[in-house]
C-alpha cells in the first residue's frame, strides 16, 4: 500500500539530523537622541542549519544605523533542533512555502496554486487553478511530507459582470438589496496580488475616482493608484466599491483594517448553491477534479520532480542540509465485512458498501403502519401524488411498511399557502405530513419544516416534484422515500452484530446558524436500545465564537435518562463520536468538554465509563493499492493504524466507503479519552459497524452514523429552522 507522503532526509541520510540551531537574540538601543524611536525587542529567533564557529557561549554584536544610533545584539546559544521538536516542524513547514514559492505557485488560503497552469470548463464558465495542500507532520517514524492535490474554482466572470447581469434580470428598485443579498459572505480573489478577501459590504456612494489617504499621508484616487501599483486600466469609473474587513492579527483590541476592492479587479471563487446543485456543471467539473488514484500519485510525482530539477528550490532544501526522499510505503489490513440483520433473516450484501437493492425484498426490523397522514401538493400535481402513492405501496409492502390512504389537499403556490393550509388541517393525531413541493425554492421548504418543528410538532416528508418526475425513476424514488418515512415514525430498517452490552453511542457536531450570525448550533445525538437502531436527539444553540460546546451536560443527562426509560437501567459503557473539532482544539476539548461529560457520568449508579473519539473527515493522507501494475482505491473496511498516524496519539485511518470515482479519501480517528479499555482492533472493528447504521443511505458512509445524524440535525436546524425543535421529536428521526 502507498501513501502520498514523502519523507525529509539530512544530507547524511539520516531522518533525524539536526537541521536547525535555534538562537535567542536581545537587542537595546545603547543610546539616541531621539529616546523612543526604537522599539526594544527583547527576544527575537535566529534558525541557523549548523553550529556557527563564531558562537561560544554569549557573543555581544554592536552597530550604527545610519541615523548614529548604536544598536547593541547580544546572541546566546539555546539548543539545538531534533527533527521531533515542534518548533523544528513548524520551521520546516516555513521552509517548504518558500520551496513552493519558487516553483511560481501562490498560496491562497492554506494551500499553493499554479495560476500560470490553469484548466477551462468554458461550457460553465469556469477556471480550475491546479495546486498542492502540503504539510511536514512528525509520523511514527520520521518526518515526512504529507501532499494532495487541489484545486482552487474561480468564476471567468468578474464581480462588475455579475452585478451587470444581476441589474439587468431584476427590478431597478430592488437591485441593491438582490446585490448585496447575493455577493456579501462571498469570497473574491484579486488576480493583480493573488489574494482572497471576504465581501462585508458594499460602499455604493464611494466610486474609483474617489480619493483615500495612503500610509506616508499623501491622497491618491484608487484610479490611480491600482494604475500606478499594478499596472491595470479601468473600464467603469461609476462601479460601486467593495469593502472588506482585514482580521487584525495580534492585538484583538485594536479597530480592523477596511479593504475597498474594486469590482472589476475581483474574481468569485468557489462554487454557489445554484450551481452545486447544477448536475451538468458537478458533472463535468469532477471530469478535472476527481483524479483516479494513478492520476493523482503522477500528479504528486510530478511535484517531488519540479522540486528536484528547479535549481533556486533545490537550493532551499539542500542549504539545510535537506533532500526529497523516497515516497512511503506501508501495511495496512481489512476488516471483514459485515452481515446486515432484518427481521427474520441476514442479508451478505453483494456489495458491502451498498445494499440498497438487498433491501428490497426484505422486511424492515419493525413493522411500521401509516395510517393518519396529510398529503399537500399543488393543483397541478395531483394525478402525480396519486402515482406517487401507488408507488410507495408497491415497494412498502415488501418490507412490511403498511399505508393506508393519505388525505390529499390541493394547494396553491408559495410558502404562506402552504402554512395556511398546515394551521387548518395539521393536528397532533396524524403520524405525517408529506408535501410535494413544485420548485427547490428554500422559502418554502424552510416554512414547512419550521412550522412541523416548532408549532405543530409532527414528523415531516418533503419531496420535490422534479424527483418524482425522472423518466423511470419513480420505483427506486419510492423505495427510498419509503425508508425515510419510516424512521421518521420511529421505525428501524436494519442492524449489526453488536458485541458489546449495555452500550450507548453518541454523536455530537457543531454547526454555525446561517440566520443569527453570532450563534451557533450544537447537535447531540444517543443511541436508545442495546442493537443502536433508535435515537435521541437534541439541539442547543450558544455563543458561536469558539467551536467547543458548553451544552453537553444538559444533552447528557438527557440521552442518559432516555436510555434508562427505554433500558431500565443505565448505560455501562458510553463512545462518544465529536466531530468538527481541528488538531489545534483538542486540548480545549480536553479541558473543557471532557469534564462537562465526566460530571455527568458521576452522578449515576455504576459510573458508566466512557470513551471520546474525535473524527476528521477531511485530511490530506490518501492511501493506494498496487494491482497489475498499477495504482487503485483500498478495499472498504481498509485500516491503517502505523507509520502514518502520530506517535503521541492513540489514532487510526478508515476507509469505509465506496468511491465510484475519484480517489477515495479515508477517515480519520483519534481517541482522546478512553475509560472502556478497548483494545485498538475492537475500536477500529466497532467503529466501521458504525458506518453501517446511518437509514438515509442503504450503504456504507464515511463516518459512523451518530456523527452524520447529528449534522444533518444541526443542518436542518442551522439552515431553515433557526430555533431548538420541539423535544416531542427528539425520540424520531424527524431530521432526516
Amino acid at each position: 500500500m502507498y501513501e502520498d507522503h514523502f519523507s525529509l532526509v539530512g544530507s547524511n541520510g539520516m531522518d533525524r539530523g539536526r537541521w536547525a540551531l535555534l538562537i535567542c537574540c536581545r537587542s537595546e538601543q545603547l543610546h539616541s537622541e531621539s529616546a523612543g524611536r526604537w522599539p526594544w525587542c527583547p527576544h527575537e529567533i535566529l534558525c541557523l542549519p549548523q553550529n556557527p564557529t563564531f558562537i561560544t557561549s554569549v557573543t555581544e554584536l554592536s552597530c550604527e544605523t545610519r541615523r548614529g544610533d548604536m544598536i547593541k545584539i547580544t546572541v546566546q546559544l539555546t539548543h539545538q533542533l531534533f527533527s521531533s521538536n515542534p518548533v523544528c516542524i513548524q520551521f520546516l513547514n516555513l521552509l517548504f512555502k518558500k520551496v513552493l514559492q519558487k516553483l511560481l505557485m501562490y498560496q491562497i488560503g492554506r494551500n499553493f496554486y499554479s495560476p500560470s497552469d490553469p484548466m477551462e470548463v468554458p461550457q460553465h464558465k469556469l477556471i480550475l487553478w491546479p495546486g498542492f495542500a502540503v504539510s511536514i507532520g512528525h509520523f511514527e517514524n520520521k518526518v515526512m511530507l504529507c501532499a494532495d492535490v487541489s484545486h482552487k474554482v474561480l468564476r471567468s466572470e468578474n464581480v462588475l459582470e455579475f452585478m451587470i447581469n444581476l441589474y439587468n434580470n431584476s427590478e431597478r428598485t430592488c437591485f441593491p438589496e438582490n446585490c448585496e443579498k447575493e455577493l456579501v459572505g462571498l469570497i473574491v480573489l484579486t488576480r493583480y496580488n493573488n489574494k482572497t478577501y471576504r465581501i462585508d459590504d458594499i460602499e455604493w456612494s464611494i466610486k474609483p475616482t474617489d480619493t483615500f489617504q495612503k500610509r506616508d499621508g499623501t491622497q491618491i484616487s484608487y484610479e490611480d493608484y491600482y494604475k500606478q501599483q499594478y499596472d491595470v486600466v479601468m473600464t467603469d469609473l461609476n462601479q460601486p466599491m467593495l469593502v472588506s474587513q482585514l482580521k487584525s492579527r495580534g492585538n484583538c483590541s485594536a479597530e480592523p483594517r477596511v479593504v475597498h476592492l474594486i469590482p472589476e479587479l475581483c474574481y468569485m471563487t468557489g462554487l454557489s448553491r445554484h450551481a452545486t446543485s447544477d448536475f451538468r456543471l458537478m458533472r463535468d467539473l469532477a471530469q478535472h477534479t476527481h483524479l483516479a488514484p494513478q492520476q493523482r500519485h503522477q500528479r504528486l510525482s510530478r511535484l517531488a520532480d519540479n522540486i528536484q530539477r528547479n535549481k533556486d528550490a533545490r537550493f532551499e532544501l539542500e542549504n539545510w542540509g535537506l533532500q526529497m526522499g523516497c515516497q512511503a510505503s506501508l501495511t495496512g489490513r481489512v476488516i471483514s465485512p459485515e452481515k446486515i440483520l432484518m427481521q427474520n433473516e441476514t442479508c451478505s450484501p453483494v456489495n458491502p458498501g451498498d445494499w440498497f437493492k438487498d433491501l428490497r425484498n426484505m422486511k424492515t426490523i419493525s413493522e411500521t403502519h401509516l395510517e393518519r397522514w396529510l398529503v399537500l401538493c399543488s393543483y397541478n400535481h395531483t394525478d402525480l401524488t396519486h402515482n406517487f402513492f401507488n408507488c410507495l405501496r408497491r415497494v412498502g409492502s415488501p418490507m412490511n411498511f403498511h399505508l393506508q390512504y393519505p388525505r390529499i389537499m390541493p394547494v396553491k403556490e408559495g410558502p404562506m399557502s402552504f402554512v395556511k393550509v398546515l394551521q387548518q388541517h395539521v393536528n397532533p393525531e396524524l403520524q405525517l405530513v408529506l408535501c410535494i413541493l413544485s420548485s427547490n425554492k428554500k422559502d418554502c421548504y424552510d416554512s414547512v419544516k419550521k412550522f412541523l418543528s416548532l408549532h405543530q410538532p409532527i414528523p415531516s416528508q418533503c419531496v420535490l416534484v422534479r424527483t418524482l418526475s425522472k423518466q423511470g425513476m419513480m420505483m427506486s424514488v419510492a423505495t427510498k422515500i419509503a425508508m425515510q418515512i419510516i424512521c421518521k415514525l420511529g421505525g428501524e430498517l436494519w442492524a449489526v452484530e453488536i458485541p458489546l452490552k449495555s452500550l450507548m453511542v453518541v454523536g455530537i457536531d457543531v454547526n454555525k446558524d446561517t440566520l443569527n450570525k453570532g450563534n451557533s448550533v450544537v447537535g447531540f445525538v444517543a443511541s436508545l436500545n442495546a442493537s443502536i437502531t433508535k435515537w435521541h436527539s437534541r439541539c442547543i444553540f450558544q455563543c458561536a465564537g469558539t467551536s467547543m460546546a458548553d451544552c453537553l451536560r444538559i444533552c447528557m443527562e438527557g440521552a442518559i435518562n432516555n436510555w434508562e426509560k427505554c433500558n431500565g437501567h443505565p448505560p455501562a459503557r458510553i463512545i462518544i463520536y465529536r466531530d468538527g473539532v481541528g488538531d489545534g482544539q483538542l486540548k480545549m476539548v480536553m479541558d473543557y468538554e471532557v469534564p462537562q461529560l465526566l460530571s455527568v457520568l458521576e452522578e449515576y449508579s455504576g459510573e458508566p465509563k466512557m470513551t471520546l473519539i474525535i473524527v476528521k473527515k477531511k485530511c490530506l493522507s490518501r492511501f493506494y493499492v498496487e494491482s497489475n501494475g498499477g495504482l487503485r482505491n483500498p478495499p472498504v473496511g481498509t485500516v491503517i493504524d502505523t507509520e502514518a498516524t502520530q506517535p503521541s496519539w492513540y489514532d487510526f485511518f478508515l476507509i469505509s466507503q465506496l468511491a465510484h470515482q475519484g480517489t477515495v479519501n479515508p477517515t480519520y480517528y483519534n481517541v482522546v479519552y478512553d475509560d472502556n479499555k478497548l483494545s485498538p482492533d475492537h475500536m477500529q472493528r466497532f467503529t466501521f459497524k458504525m458506518c453501517h447504521l446511518y437509514y438515509n443511505w442503504p450503504g456504507l458512509i464515511r463516518v459512523p452514523a451518530p456523527c452524520q445524524y447529528a449534522s444533518k440535525l444541526t443542518f436542518l436546524v442551522s439552515q431553515s429552522i433557526h430555533q431548538e425543535p420541539s423535544l416531542e421529536l427528539a425520540n424520531k428521526l424527524f431530521y432526516l
